[in-house]
């Protein structure tokens, strides 16, 4: 990387909250985001040189485009600055983190503000789901899969796996049982209030009903609310400003790539498009899976992160479920019995997307301001022991675009 970017604040919302209960919209929760990491990041806002908003379906959600003009609204000494829109389904917000850094690369501008947003809880749960179906190949999968086709989709993924890798729906269920236990750590997370044991996460009944099988609503991400904000800048606005590179944190490899739209191009459960992307972030970062201290990984249902488990190369394929089982992904605060796991690596501390929430266009931001809370210290009870290094996994539709990024300090 020609010039090195580094997080220098971040700030997110309440995943918990109904803006249309509150009587708001996007907007305010753009500007409360936005305003939180400025704050955090303690700069004058008239230092910020440019701006980028990753927001999936606000079009649809809420009626609401040019997302990028409320950029101005966070402080008025923002009005005039370029800003961008990213869409790329539920990568949307990596794809800003992304496009701010490249910026910083590029030596464009040296302080950039990243925000990701999303209000999903606007209309009914089959309206918004096939909003969400804008995610997939619509007009060709809506067709096979009917409503609710994003759990349909990774059900099928599911049974993909299971029928090459001898996987259980009890296994999936370690999965959504770690990160509703997270969750309960984080206080900002839309779980964190909901106790989910392993026996009703891995049985059928009427309080976890199927939903696509083998995977039932304890397997899914959440419909949420949220967003989630960074200020990215140069090495050199850091000398400038008098900031300590060693103790900020830096961006030091990542990964993107694009695969074909409909889940039956592409080779489920390997998904050797999104290998790349996990392959590039390594490579540049001149690291290996196991220099890792935690990840963020896009669980938007169980079999995700078992899948990114394989695509990231924590674990061998076929080898994901076995991962989770060892607790291995388990934060030590959490875990049920002090076994001896084959090496420590938490994944989705926070809750994932099953606890923590998943406003789509936000979950890329979220995912960041993770890594920056864990990498400073300032995770509180779910804070990860010595992590250096730290990784997060951004991916869209049907494991389409994938962004894998690798963040660190030294």
């Amino acid at each position: 990387m020609s010039e090195s970017v580094y997080i220098l604040g971040g700030g997110r919302t309440d995943f918990k909250r109904n803006l249309k209960k509150e009587g708001k919209t996007i907007r305010h929760i753009i500007i409360e985001a936005g305003k939180k990491a400025i704050d955090d990041a303690k700069i004058d806002p008239s230092e910020i040189q440019a701006g980028a908003v990753g927001n999936f379906n606000a079009g649809q959600f809420t009626k609401q485009l040019q997302l990028g003009a409320f950029i101005p609204e966070i402080d008025p000494k923002l009005r005039g600055i370029p800003t961008m829109h990213t869409e790329a389904a539920c990568a949307s917000g990596a794809l800003s983190v992304l496009l701010g850094a490249e910026w910083i690369m590029g030596g464009f501008y040296d302080v950039v503000l990243v925000v990701g947003a999303e209000q999903q809880k606007t209309m009914s749960s089959l309206d918004g789901s096939d909003v969400l179906g804008a995610a997939a190949d619509y007009h060709n999968e809506k067709p096979e899969y009917g409503d609710f086709m994003f759990p349909k989709l990774f059900g099928r993924i599911a049974q993909i796996y299971i029928e090459k890798y001898g996987a259980t729906e009890a296994d999936l269920a370690r999965v959504a049982w770690k990160n509703y236990a997270h969750a309960k750590l984080n206080p900002l997370a839309q779980m964190r209030d909901a106790d989910l044991t392993f026996d009703c996460a891995s049985q059928v009944s009427d309080k976890n009903p199927s939903v696509a099988p083998p995977l039932k609503v304890s397997d899914c991400s959440q419909i949420t609310d949220g967003a989630a904000s960074v200020v990215l800048v140069s090495g050199k606005y850091l000398e400038k400003i008098g900031r300590d590179r060693s103790k900020t944190v830096r961006l030091l490899g990542y990964g993107h790539t694009t695969d074909y739209l409909p889940l039956d191009k592409k080779d489920a459960p390997t998904f050797s498009i999104a290998r790349k992307a996990a392959e590039n972030a390594f490579r540049m970062a001149n690291l290996t899976p196991r220099d890792l201290q935690g990840a963020e990984v896009h669980d938007c249902f169980s079999i995700t992160e078992i899948v990114a488990y394989e695509i990231l190369g924590l674990a061998e394929p076929g080898k994901g479920v076995e991962l989770v089982k060892s607790g291995a992904t388990t934060l030590p605060q959490v875990r049920p019995e002090k076994s001896n796991v084959p090496f420590e690596i938490p994944v989705n501390a926070g809750g994932g997307l099953i606890g923590d929430g998943h406003p789509v266009g936000a979950t890329g931001v979220r995912q960041v301001f993770e890594a920056y809370q864990q990498l400073t210290a300032q995770a509180g009870a779910r804070q990860i022991e010595n992590v250096r290094k730290f990784l997060t996994f951004n991916m869209g539709g049907s494991l389409t675009t994938s962004v894998a990024m690798v963040w660190g300090r030294h």
